[in-house]
């Protein structure tokens, strides 16, 4: 045998040990993964989101601000996607193997069903019952096995169970529910997951990268406002993740350290309700000289009650507030000076987003305007117009379900609050409610100009006030918000360029002149900014008129305590299992 021929013999010997070797590798995986305990599965429906097909309809937009506070600002419209952050939250705080898949695709879903979870939640509000009972089809075709679990706003369905096949409705507080179900230790603490609150963020065109993770404090409202889906779910309680302002303040710390971002967005209705907490936070920052950077959901009288200045000590720097309606209709409102409150808040450099109600019980096609004026008057940077909806599980629901007022006629997948009523209103019908619901969002970008622009004033109102206060906690917001107003500055030339309504140039010439005021001419860099802003905004426009102003989230796919084998669904099969443990 010559030189050449034992050299191809040594390398077919070591193939098939390589191949031997990773047969038997295949094999102990399999079988670990099989032995390895229950693995779940927990999924957002799938998409497109937006489109008008047999799943769902063009109004329903996976984009919370384009659906219902930027939507007609075309160009000007804020374009970002929010993670479906509760999965997460239940993923991270299982010690089951569990995986995320947040905005699949249908054959992604299906790609991953085929790997035989032994349990899938999916997760879906009211106007996405169609796709949850898709989903749910699949799971029984493809893995007969699998315990298919629902969960989210949509389960205040009444009769859900009996209209998706399912084996397990999840309502209210995921974790413990699912701790249950594995019987899991309940009283082990809740951690936070380590995710960005925001993903493919585009401002004009321009892709930018998340600045700010997410924490989740608590969930519910007990202000329980009739019309809250929310507030239902979690039964008009607080469900509190955190009861102190120092386990806040470490959890923020532990966030940033595994996250790299100090700012954060607080996902809990009514964060600063809890006042002592929030006191006891702002004692912790200034203790360790610590600045953490706050987006929270508010009620007016809570803002009332704490103050926009002790606001901006604790970082707050967005507020989301319901304005609901002139008439004082919701206790939160009553009392409150909401322009005056809202002039404040902005001349501390936090944005403000208003949300108002239309069709009201007390709107007519009269009145109505009214309300939409009000709004609009406020001056907040943003303005959020949401149809008044009757979802199931709340007190509205119930109250219109017993007068006959629930248009049952109309399918779940046109219950989604940016479009047509689903309920008998005494002045409008759900095919007149489009065009006003519409022309609301208009009005505002017409009269205020666009939200992004207004931002850029708040952020100069704050750097105004704050360098000046008599508070060194204050003062230290000071170059934070010089910062911000500089980034605003090459959007400017674009923004004057592409207006389309002589608010949208008049604020424009305005900030132009007043940002020259306070930090002097544009520089090189700022100019040759501009220059790249210009190309983007002008791809970005010329996208808006060929294709639509639609944008998909990105799928993703986050595993949890999975091994390799979980991952790649690898299964010994059940009849080889049985003959095995026999």
């Amino acid at each position: 045998m010559g030189r050449h021929d034992r050299l191809i013999l040594a390398m077919l010997y070591c193939t098939g040990m390589v191949y031997s070797g990773a047969c038997k590798a295949l094999f102990v995986m399999q079988c670990f993964c099989r032995e390895n305990g229950m693995k779940l599965l927990l999924c957002s429906v799938f998409g497109p989101y937006g489109v008008d097909d047999e799943y769902g309809r063009r109004l329903n937009v996976m984009e919370l601000f384009h659906n219902q506070v930027t939507r007609e600002q075309g160009l000007y419209s804020l374009r970002v996607n929010h993670p479906s952050f509760g999965l997460y939250l239940i993923a991270e705080n299982l010690e089951t193997p569990t995986a995320v898949l947040d905005f699949p695709s249908l054959e992604r879903f299906k790609q991953e069903v085929r790997k035989g979870y032994d349990y899938i939640g999916i997760s879906f509000i009211v106007s996405n019952f169609i796709k949850a009972k898709k989903m749910a089809e699949i799971i029984r075709e493809l893995s007969p096995h699998t315990k298919i679990i629902l969960g989210g706003h949509g389960t205040g369905i009444p009769g859900i169970a009996n209209m998706i096949d399912c084996d397990y409705v999840c309502k209210g507080e995921g974790v413990s529910w699912f701790r249950r179900l594995f019987k899991e230790d309940l009283d082990r603490p809740v951690r936070q997951p380590a995710i960005l609150s925001t993903m493919q963020r585009h401002i004009m065109g321009i892709p930018l990268p998340g600045t700010a993770a997410v924490v989740i404090p608590g969930l519910g409202c007990v202000n329980a406002c009739n019309f809250c889906a929310t507030s239902h779910h979690f039964d008009k309680k607080y469900v509190g993740y955190m009861s102190t302002g120092k386990e806040v303040f470490e959890t923020l710390l532990d966030l940033e350290k595994r996250t790299g971002y100090n700012e954060f967005f607080v996902m809990d209705e009514n964060f600063l309700k809890h006042r002592p907490r929030a006191e006891e936070l702002l004692v912790e920052m200034e203790r360790h000289n610590k600045y953490f950077y706050l987006g929270v959901f508010s009620s007016a009288e809570t803002i009332r009650a704490v103050g926009p200045e002790f606001m901006a000590k604790l970082g707050i720097d967005f507020v989301w507030v319901g304005v609901e309606s002139k008439q004082s209709m919701f206790t939160k409102t009553q009392g409150v000076d909401l322009k005056g409150m809202i002039a404040e808040l902005r001349s501390f450099g936090i944005q403000v987003l208003g949300s108002a109600i239309l069709y009201l019980e007390h709107h007519t096609k009269e009145n109505m305007q009214e309300d939409i004026d009000f709004a609009i008057d406020l001056e907040t940077d943003f303005v959020q117009f949401m149809n008044l909806g009757p979802l199931p599980g709340t007190a509205l629901y119930e109250e219109y379900e017993a007068a006959g007022r629930i248009r049952h006629d109309m399918p779940f997948s046109d219950w989604h609050g940016q479009e047509k009523i689903w309920f008998v209103h005494p002045h409008f019908t759900p095919e007149e409610t489009p065009h006003y619901t519409k022309d609301a969002f208009l009005q505002d970008y017409r009269r205020q100009g666009p939200s992004l622009l207004r931002f850029a004033d708040t952020a100069l109102r704050g750097f105004r006030t704050v360098r000046e206060h008599s508070s060194p906690r204050v003062r230290g917001l000071t170059a934070r918000l010089r910062e911000r107003c500089l980034s605003f500055r090459p959007l400017f030339p674009a923004a004057r360029h592409f207006a389309e309504n002589d608010k949208t140039r008049e604020l424009v010439d305005m900030l132009v002149s007043e940002y020259r005021t306070e930090f002097g001419k544009e520089d090189l860099v700022t100019a040759a900014t501009s220059a790249v802003v210009f190309c983007f905004a002008g791809a970005e426009q010329k996208r808006i008129l060929q294709s639509g102003n639609m944008r998909q989230p990105p799928t993703r796919f986050a595993p949890y305590r999975m091994s390799l084998g979980d991952r790649l669904g690898l299964r010994w099969p059940a009849r080889r299992l049985s003959e095995r443990k026999a």
